[in-house]
């Protein structure tokens, strides 16, 4: 143990040095740098990326492979909304309803396959690799889309839906881990935001496919849009095989040259001397040293994410509304079933804009403001929200019209809500996630995460139809209150992140005062 203890205490030193480095360049950041750690921003002044060469296109089209793992997750947002209001759905699974117990299990079985699928697809991603990782959620996936849309009861349709989310699991596990490590530092806020607009990349399609199928007077109408699901699993399959590992697992492994030439390619335009190449590869040798010391490789053991108070920290990371889009609409007074979906395909069309939006300036806004301050307007939005289905509901119960005014008001409102919480968390949510983890602990650092964050979804997804069938708009009060307290963890705990590589977070979450040692690195 004291040999241990003296090896970290050495690679603690080497960290340390590699913020000291090239202390002497800082006086030369460029403003446009100036968001940007010293280090960085001076490995920066050399940089050979161009944005448009062979290889950034190759690096665009591995990030493309991943967006597409994001694609089948927000495909599932949109996808059961919709064929849950179907006729010919309701009709093949015995009108289940579109609110209620069943209605619950059906939808919440796609967070408990998450749920137990997070675990293998760490084991997975971390001892195959980040594209290893990718693959089999997409493999996974297609069975269970294929087991959905042949259902003839009810009992194959819900296996299928906990298949189905064991696949996304491991796809969503592997891709965000696979963008953060392979991406530039100076893009990897973008990269990994715009990854997670792959959301919308299904979630609007979806929408789309479903409003357009709802015409179609058959069975069809709902097994199309299940099937095509598939779509984008096909895409990842086949880009798999040609794009790079990433350069961190493969240090992580002992294949320092592979590495090596991948960040030469990538991020160094060829040259393996690049000063960002080599700042990168320090800062990772610093860190797989360290992590060596002080890790375990046992797939089953996740006492390293606790074992030291830097780790403990970065455990801490929720709206799950937009599955019920369709009965929210219903319960603000729109009836039809095509003018809800719609109202869907619009919520899903104008989100994506804010999600872009804060994608692209990801790397140029303090990461802690905005989910503070974006986090506390989501509550106010809600708030309004709830004002407006409330003079709509006391006009239900006394069998009066609806105000037209109030009513538009209140599909306004919830919509815009669906555009700030694009805005902040579509990018942020992946981002900050994959970027506070260190390399040997991210896969189960996700997974873990997975694990909390399918608990809620379950307990969102299964108390939702519920709750709206007999509390109603009451419901959305808790969301309300809970952004409120989401608010004020991220302004107390958050650490900030923009600006700084993988590595030097590892450093941060070294100090005393992670908070504080994350503002004085810039």
């Amino acid at each position: 143990m004291a040999g241990i203890e003296e090896k970290t205490d050495i690679h603690h030193d080497d960290m340390a040095s590699i913020h000291r480095a090239e202390s002497g360049k800082v006086q030369r950041i460029s403003d446009n740098n100036k968001h940007l750690s010293p280090e960085l921003a001076a490995a920066l002044e050399t940089c050979a990326i161009r944005p448009w060469s062979s290889s950034s296109l190759h690096l665009y089209v591995s990030i493309l492979c991943a967006l597409c793992c994001a694609y089948a997750n927000g495909y599932d947002g949109s996808l059961m909304t919709a064929i849950n209001a179907m006729p010919f759905w309701q009709a093949r699974f015995g009108h289940i309803g579109t609110t209620g117990t069943m209605v619950s299990v059906v939808f919440s079985m796609y967070n408990v396959g998450c749920f137990i699928g997070g675990f293998p697809a760490a084991w997975i991603t971390d001892r195959w690799g980040r594209r290893a990782g990718m693959a089999a959620g997409a493999i996974i996936i297609i069975i269970g889309s294929i087991l959905l849309s042949t259902s003839n009861h009810i009992a194959q349709f819900i296996v299928g839906r906990l298949i189905l989310g064991f696949g996304i699991a491991s796809a969503q596990l592997a891709a965000p881990a696979y963008v953060v490590e392979v991406a530039p530092p100076h893009w990897k806020g973008r990269c990994v935001g715009i990854y997670n607009c792959g959301w919308y990349a299904g979630a609007i399609p979806a929408a789309a496919i479903t409003f357009g199928c709802n015409y179609i007077n058959s069975d069809a109408s709902w097994i199309i849009p299940i099937v095509l699901q598939c779509a984008a699993c096909i895409v990842v399959l086949g880009l798999v095989p040609f794009i790079p590992e990433s350069p961190r697992y493969l240090m992580k492994h002992g294949k320092e040259e592979q590495a090596l030439a991948i960040l030469a390619k990538f991020h160094g335009g060829g040259d393996p001397n690049n000063a960002l190449v080599q700042l990168e590869m320090e800062e990772m040798r610093a860190a797989a040293a360290l992590d060596e010391a002080n890790n375990t490789e046992a797939w089953w053991d996740y006492r390293p994410l606790f074992a030291t108070k830097s780790n403990a920290w970065r455990m801490f990371s929720g709206n799950g509304l937009a599955y019920f889009a369709t009965v929210i609409f219903e319960q603000i007074g729109v009836t039809s079933v095509t003018a809800q979906l719609g109202y869907n395909l619009m919520y899903s069309a104008l989100a994506v804009v804010g999600a872009l939006t804060g994608a692209v300036l990801t790397d140029r806004m303090k990461r802690r403001y905005v989910l503070t301050f974006g986090t506390a307007v989501l509550s106010i939005t809600l708030a309004v929200f709830v004002g407006l289905t409330s003079v709509i509901q006391k006009a239900v119960d006394k069998d009066e019209p609806i105000n037209a005014a109030v009513g538009k008001g209140a599909i306004a409102v919830y919509i815009l809500f669906g555009v700030f919480c694009a805005f902040v968390y579509t990018p942020l949510q992946a981002t900050v996630t994959v970027e506070h983890l260190s390399t040997s602990m991210r896969a189960k650092g996700l997974a873990l995460c997975n694990v909390v964050s399918q608990a809620m979804g379950f307990i969102n997804l299964f108390a939702g139809p519920i709750a709206l069938a007999n509390i109603g708009y009451y419901y959305v009060m808790f969301f309300i209150f809970w952004d409120l307290v989401e608010a004020l963890c991220w302004w107390f705990f958050g650490v900030e992140a923009q600006g700084r590589s993988l590595e030097e977070l590892d450093w941060v979450y070294e100090q005393p005062n992670p908070i504080a040692a994350s503002k004085k690195l810039g």
